[in-house]
């Protein structure tokens, strides 16, 4: 393995803005702590908290790196005096508390998985802030079970394709909704039972329709004024899960119906949460969700790769996120030099 160099580049931005304000740069190489490892990034994930923090509505938890990334795939070249279960060489996809769009990055060991079966590098650079986001709040979080049913607002973006392939492999019934029908069939193609375009008048007599008691869990990323509805299409004993605000922050809400139907509305980001909480969840998708890769229904598992960009154009990726014509995940190509 060759030596370390003394800088890296990476993507950054001066101001908050749109696309455009990102740039390449060069940085000190990272140190890392005793309990964390220095990983060689081969691609970095895209991910909506990308876009809110270089518009200046996200910004990094105290101690974490301002540069963008929450998720890679690469291999470790260094390791803190303090980490077990990884040596230098091994190829790991990772959770990263930022700086994942460069080519190298710091993180904990214990926020680092092998890379499943059958998946790719770039594929595996889609998994962790997704993955880690829907099992730590879906399942951990909701406490979703076998034969439930869920609905998953969004169902066609990085962090819904997981959710609904997830929801799958536990025998959850899935219903979706979308902005259009071809991303109502992307999501139907992924194992979803149900799809519905949430811009319908009666988008809550046609998810009535199929689940007559409404659903057991709702994983809301657009809040706003959707949360009421969200209370409407509930099961009594119904869990709403919201992770995201893309329509607002602030809510009219029927709390009388709340009450009435006893349902428990909880929420939560995952970056600012503690190493020992991500923890728990990297031991639970590495328990629970990796050895499904190795079954023959795995292969429902693997990301979908919308595209690919290299770094330098990490604006083009973002420009594509915000325009919502994707399905899946975006990732950027950092480097593939064999090591």
């Amino acid at each position: 393995m060759s030596a370390l160099p003394t800088h890296y580049t990476h993507v950054q931005f001066n101001a908050p803005g749109g696309p455009e304000v990102l740039e390449l740069a060069q940085s000190p190489l990272p140190a890392i702590a005793p309990d964390q490892v220095l990983i060689k990034v081969e691609y970095a994930g895209v991910n909506g908290p990308d876009v809110a923090q270089r518009r200046g509505l996200y910004p990094p938890p105290p101690g974490a790196s301002e540069i963008l990334g929450l998720e890679v795939s690469g291999t470790i070249v260094a390791l803190g005096a303090e980490v077990t279960g990884w040596r230098l060489g091994d190829k790991v996809c990772a959770l990263v508390p930022g700086g994942g769009y460069g080519e190298y990055v710091t993180t904990w060991g214990v926020h680092c998985l092998p890379i499943p079966q059958g998946v790719s590098m770039a594929q595996a650079a889609a998994l962790p802030e997704t993955f880690f986001t829907v099992w730590g709040h879906m399942f951990m979080r909701g406490g979703l079970k076998p034969g439930e049913t869920v609905l998953i607002h969004g169902g066609s973006g990085g962090i819904g394709s997981a959710a609904v392939t997830l929801a799958k492999q536990f025998a959850v019934k899935v219903l979706v909704t979308c902005s259009s029908q071809e991303k109502i069939d992307y999501c139907l193609g992924l194992g979803a039972d149900h799809g519905f375009n949430y811009r319908d008048e009666d988008l809550l007599g046609q998810i009535k329709a199929v689940a007559p008691k409404g659903v057991d869990l709702v994983l809301d990323m657009a809040s706003g004024d959707l949360i009421d509805f969200n209370l409407k299409v509930l099961a009594t004993e119904g869990r709403l899960v919201t992770i995201a605000l893309q329509r607002g922050r602030r809510a009219e809400v029927d709390v009388a119906l709340l009450m009435a139907k006893r349902i428990c509305w909880t929420g939560a980001t995952l970056r600012p949460q503690s190493v020992a909480a991500k923890q728990t969840i990297a031991d639970g998708l590495l328990e629970l969700v990796w050895p499904r890769f190795e079954a023959a229904e795995g292969a429902d598992l693997v990301p979908h790769l919308f595209a690919e960009f290299a770094l330098a154009d990490a604006a083009k990726a973002h420009a594509l996120m915000e325009s919502g014509q994707h399905r899946g995940k975006l990732v950027l190509k950092v480097t593939s030099d064999s090591l």
